[in-house]
């Protein structure tokens, strides 16, 4: 198999829910985060060989593959290909996957891989409104059909999850995340969106350029927490607080073989170690991340002692935590900068904004492995190993 690097990854700053980004449709900012891309990695959009982007709610501006609307609106070649997946909360991951899965077969030698998501513009779920029930009666007999809210309720039924501590982890990661953004660890990953230039002709809301994460708060604290109303069970412990945030973005990464790296000069950030997808329980739903996890270090020869860091996205805190208890992995280990609680999770780009994050900070810290997971509806579960090629810093 031929080895696939990763040569650049940005992503835009994530919009709150129906703030700054709320005029700009998802296919523009992809547009947008393509450009800046191609340029950062110093090589010409008609080198690339295909498109590929995670959305899951592919309905009205976020259907007519996305990944093709957002490489046309770039203005790059029409002769480029693009497809978009969905796997739910891990499409942008399986986008990366499937790019990988092209350079290591030998059929592509640069391959964009990223996802992006307005759900401001497009509301979480309503593409599956339209015609009918989602599930059929041969899958709702052998399930318990249930919410991915009512999921994580069950998740820290389980694993014993009291309120205080759900909160306590979600006001920790705005903690992180504000830290790490005051200490201006996110610029080298993210690229400002001009709202102005890119929002709809008709939009009469907020123009201002976005040059930071929208999403984070400061002065939030478990006390400030526990004031929310829980939004699944009424003497329940999931709120809008200690879970992901409705919100919006665009992430990118460009994916290369071997040959590329040396035809057009370019600079690896990061190999592609392993990849691994599992299904698991329908109806608990969001346990996935703990096998795809030990799948993907087994097939890299890695134990979870040799990972630095690891990103496992937080849909709801009793995930991340539940991760926690079941691996052994500590608190210093996992989503050192905040994770989507604080910074949000534009469902089809948090694959790639976590891969982003992810390598940035390896190569900020000169650390070697670093490992995400995400869980996904339905009982699936996505994961990605990469190891750090980016110069060790100065001490």
């Amino acid at each position: 198999m031929n080895p696939v690097y990763v040569v650049a990854a940005i992503r835009t700053p994530i919009g709150r829910f129906r703030g700054a980004l709320a005029g700009v449709r998802a296919d523009q900012l992809g547009a947008h985060a393509l450009n800046e891309l191609v340029v950062r990695a110093g090589v010409g959009p008609e080198a690339i060989d295909d498109v590929i982007f995670g959305c899951v709610t592919q309905i009205g501006e976020q259907s007519a593959n996305i990944a093709r609307t957002s490489l046309l609106g770039a203005g790059w070649p029409e002769t480029i290909p693009a497809m978009t997946v969905d796997r739910k909360c891990g499409s942008s991951e399986a986008a990366i996957h499937i790019g990988a899965a092209q350079i290591a077969a030998g059929m592509s030698d640069l391959v964009v891989a990223g996802g992006a998501e307005a759900m401001s513009r497009v509301p979480m779920g309503s593409n599956r409104a339209i015609h009918g029930e989602a599930f059929g009666w041969q899958v709702s007999d052998r399930y318990e059909l249930t919410s991915q809210g009512e999921a994580a309720e069950r998740i820290a039924d389980k694993y014993g999850f009291d309120r205080d501590a759900l909160d306590d982890f979600a006001a920790e990661s705005h903690r992180r995340a504000a830290a790490a953004s005051d200490a201006g660890y996110f610029r080298a990953e993210t690229v400002a969106v001009p709202v102005a230039d890119l929002c709809e002709k008709d939009w009469d809301g907020l123009r201002d350029s976005l040059e930071a994460d929208q999403t984070i708060r400061r002065d939030t604290s478990r006390e400030k927490l526990s004031t929310l109303k829980t939004s699944f069970r009424e003497n329940g412990r999931i709120t809008a607080g200690n879970a992901s945030q409705i919100s919006d973005g665009a992430a990118v990464v460009l994916l290369a073989s071997e040959a590329a790296v040396r035809r057009f000069n370019l600079t690896p950030l990061a190999r592609i170690r392993a990849t691994a997808v599992v299904g698991a329980d329908p109806t608990l739903m969001l346990e996935g991340p703990i096998a795809a996890s030990r799948k993907a270090a087994a097939i890299a020869g890695l134990s979870f002692d040799d990972i630095a860091l690891f990103e496992v996205n937080e849909a709801f805190a009793s995930v991340p935590m539940m991760w926690m208890q079941a691996t052994g992995v500590g608190a210093d280990r996992l989503n050192v900068n905040g994770g989507a609680i604080a910074l949000g999770h534009p469902l089809g780009a948090t694959g790639a904004r976590l891969a982003t994050s992810l390598i940035h900070e390896l190569g900020r810290r000169g650390e070697t492995y670093g490992l995400q997971a995400i869980c996904c509806a339905g009982g699936l579960a996505t994961a990605t190993l990469y190891e750090n090629l980016m110069p060790r810093p100065a001490a």
